[in-house]
């Protein structure tokens, strides 16, 4: 395969940045598109130029480090996939791909394909963990969960972080990210106690971190890599809801599992 890239180049986050175009010849179908990438880097480098900027960590499709907006599409046109687990049979000979980092405000540039994250991290640190000491692990079937239950804290924490509901949102919104991390322990026995407290300020530092609100068009689920379902974004609006007129003291639900 022969294809032509279009990639966002930008030195620092102070520079501006720019789109070069890079011909990517002999590109096997059976490459991952970070390994393309590899591929491309390593001309530029044999040829004394920088080269690309980007992200990539376990490429399993588990740490969520890949990053990239191809053609317009967060992580690319297969759906439910990580762009580390993007294959170049998805392509024709011949395309041109316009490669480019996210875009969002609270997702500042570092250098090319690149942005910081870290709002999510302030997000998660805001309350997404339960400080109880909760002991050593205890014996299976010891605190008894509905499977339905149990099943809706599982796709809620299959979240990895990646931020492309972010990047596909219009508004910029966060809200899928965080209503998963507030969904997945506010479904379990275990998060029951601090969960008005983390709904309260895993959203308040959400708003401050500059993510902008949901408007109902779930660009967000359509490109999630981990399938998220909407559905988690109205559970945190009325676990927050419930917490700003109940105060965020200890809560009255004892177990856990749906409203």
């Amino acid at each position: 395969m022969k294809l032509k890239l279009h990639v966002w180049r930008q030195k620092n986050a102070k520079s501006s940045g720019k789109m070069v175009t890079y011909d990517a010849p002999n590109v096997s179908p059976h490459m991952s598109f970070l390994e393309m990438l590899d591929v491309v880097n390593e001309d530029l480098i044999s040829k004394g130029e920088e080269p690309i900027a980007f992200e990539h960590d376990c490429r399993e499709g588990i740490c969520g480090s890949c990053s990239l907006m191809i053609n317009g599409v967060a992580h690319g046109p297969e759906k439910a996939t990580t762009t580390c687990q993007l294959h170049m049979r998805s392509f024709k000979d011949g395309d041109e791909l316009y490669i480019e980092p996210w875009r969002a405000k609270a997702f500042p540039i570092i250098k090319d394909l690149v942005v910081d994250r870290s709002a999510f991290d302030r997000i998660i640190q805001a309350g997404g963990y339960v400080s109880v000491n909760a002991g050593g692990a205890q014996d299976a079937n010891c605190l008894p969960i509905p499977k339905d239950t149990a099943d809706q804290a599982m796709d809620a924490a299959q979240c990895i972080g990646c931020g492309a509901c972010v990047a596909a949102c219009k508004n910029a919104s966060a809200m899928l990210f965080t209503s998963a991390k507030i969904s997945h322990l506010g479904l379990l026995p275990q998060g029951q106690p601090e969960r008005q407290r983390r709904a309260l300020s895993m959203v308040q530092q959400m708003d401050k971190e500059g993510f902008g609100n949901c408007t109902n068009q779930f660009e967000c689920e359509a490109v999630c890599p981990k399938e998220i379902s909407v559905r988690f974004i109205a559970r945190m609006n009325r676990d927050y809801l419930n917490a700003s007129i109940c105060g965020s003291g200890p809560e009255k639900k004892a177990g856990g599992g749906e409203d």
